[in-house]
């Protein structure tokens, strides 16, 4: 890990790459905290290699920071390979991400999936800080990501949001942007969610749900309404999870 020598601080950056917007920072990993302030530019449409490869590019170049990148991708992301593409491009399938990365940024660059990082951030400095036993970190978007851990260790690429339920992908029946999309009242989404965290929970009995995604700023006006039994809380990192994990893993690798 390289440090950022100007203020004596071990960072990173961190780039959250989403359906609809690609956000950046620079990131104290030992703090977990943003060193300034986050930069977000929309996603490309088409959402390609190359085109999202310029923006990633156009945001790293807003900050001066030393030290490694970490990218996180909405996919299943295997030794830098990206293997599925539910939210973006199909192009992407088959991509080295951490070469295609690492060449536009001519940079150290670490490459996984989004929900992922978001999980790793949460686990280490979020609602999840000495947390033991299976917790299970959900983000809610463009559509639903998860992160499973079992006594703070990671199970990569669990891609629970793609659990059939109503005879589709969870995430076509609960994602944020599905309550958009329907115009969902607060009560009737949670409803939609119950039923997900529901097979969820029967699947993994975990000990604790962490919901996070930009939605969770608003966790008051649909977690209370959920009856489930394992405990369920926000993500206290909000819409900056993604950023921080994705710094912290290519600050650790």
């Amino acid at each position: 890990m390289a440090p950022n020598e100007s203020a004596g601080t071990p960072t990173a950056i961190g780039i959250d790459i989403g359906g609809t917007g690609i956000k950046g920072a620079p990131v104290d990993v030992a703090r977990g905290e943003l060193t300034a302030e986050r930069v977000r530019v929309l996603t490309p449409s088409p959402a390609t290699p190359e085109a999202v490869s310029k923006t990633v590019t156009e945001v790293v170049s807003n900050f001066d920071t030393v030290g490694p990148i970490g990218i996180t991708m909405p996919a299943v992301v295997r030794a830098g390979v990206v293997e599925t593409a539910a939210n973006i491009d199909p192009a992407w399938i088959g991509v080295d991400a951490t070469a295609l990365f690492g060449g536009a940024l001519s940079r150290e660059v670490m490459v996984m999936n989004d929900a992922d990082a978001a999980g790793l951030a949460e686990m280490k400095f979020g609602a999840g800080l000495g947390r033991t036993g299976s917790v299970v970190v959900v983000t809610l978007g463009t559509g639903i990501g998860s992160a499973v851990f079992a006594d703070g260790i990671l199970l990569p690429n669990t891609e629970l949001g793609h659990l059939p339920l109503n005879g589709q992908d969870a995430e076509e029946w609960a994602a944020d942007s599905v309550r958009d999309r329907d115009d969902l009242s607060w009560k009737h989404w949670a409803q939609r969610l119950e039923e997900y965290f529901s097979l969820l929970e029967s699947l993994l009995w975990p000990e604790l749900i962490i919901v996070g995604g930009g939605v969770s700023k608003k966790a008051e006006k649909f977690l209370p309404r959920i009856n489930i039994r394992t405990p369920i809380v926000a993500a206290q990192l909000q819409n900056e999870a993604g950023i921080i994990g994705a710094a912290l893993h290519a600050a650790q690798s």
